[in-house]
């Protein structure tokens, strides 16, 4: 996890973003030696202090690992399972605890989960993964995918490495990729990905994580000996070649 942004846990869900899988050696051996320091209570992966697991983290892990070619892994299978498990029973996750239960709260900001079953084959689904994946897309699309509390500026920016932050893009990828794109709930957020499209048909990075209108930072504006530097591959403020290919993918599912 440390240093954040720049140790293991966030250089390796970046790679698989990217492509990189286990074929590759090294990727490989950094794939093992992440799950080795990271077990989850009861033979899974994602788990933090004594093997428990915390959603924000197991889900990416779990993500990460299923795009790098771990699907078949009987440790992907356990942290797939505990997801389910520990679903809110109406739909959704909440990252602000760990729980070996039912989520007693739930957030949009909460997408990890969600983005896991989306790159876990379907053919492995249980029937409790489905009906969790299911009640958690609704909850989304109720909300049209931005609907909740108060306007928050960071979930109308794009970013990448998004890490386990939310944004408009973040929600349209899962919800289109679960084979959502014709439901009329996702509009709002498809007219405002279509505004956000520059001129010459790219879009641009807008900001790295930590996003500075972010809870977190706010938090560490107080706090400056932790706060983190941003993994970066590209400028903000210039055209971004993923955030531009992630478009381009979501509108594609939606026409």
């Amino acid at each position: 996890m440390e240093p954040r942004f720049l140790g293991t846990h966030w250089n390796m869900l970046a790679l698989a973003d990217l492509g990189a899988t286990r074929t590759i050696a090294e990727v490989r051996e950094s794939a093992e030696y992440w799950m080795a320091k990271s077990p989850l209570v009861g033979g899974g992966v994602g788990g933090l202090g004594q093997g428990k697991g915390h959603h924000c983290f197991t889900a990416l892990m779990a993500r990460a690992l299923i795009l790098m070619g771990y699907a078949d892994d009987p440790r992907i299978a356990i942290t797939m399972q505990w997801l389910a498990r520990t679903a809110h029973p109406n739909g959704g996750w909440s990252c602000r605890f760990s729980t070996d239960g039912p989520a007693t709260s739930r957030t949009l900001d909460a997408w990890e989960g969600l983005a896991a079953f989306v790159a876990y084959p379907r053919e492995r689904w249980t029937s409790e993964m489905r009906a969790a994946v299911e009640r958690t897309a609704e909850f989304y699309l109720e909300r049209e995918l931005h609907q909740q509390g108060e306007r928050y500026e960071p979930w109308y920016r794009l970013h990448w490495p998004t890490h386990y932050y939310y944004d408009l893009l973040v929600g349209l990828e899962c919800l289109t990729a679960l084979g959502y794109g014709k439901d009329r709930r996702l509009a709002w957020a498809r007219d405002w990905l279509l505004s956000q499209r520059r001129k010459d048909g790219r879009w641009n990075l807008d900001a790295h994580q930590l996003d500075p209108d972010s809870e977190g930072a706010r938090w560490l504006d107080a706090h400056p000996g932790k706060r983190p530097t941003p993994l970066a591959f590209e400028a903000t403020g210039r055209p971004s070649r993923m955030i531009t290919l992630r478009a381009r993918t979501v509108l594609s599912r939606l026409d």
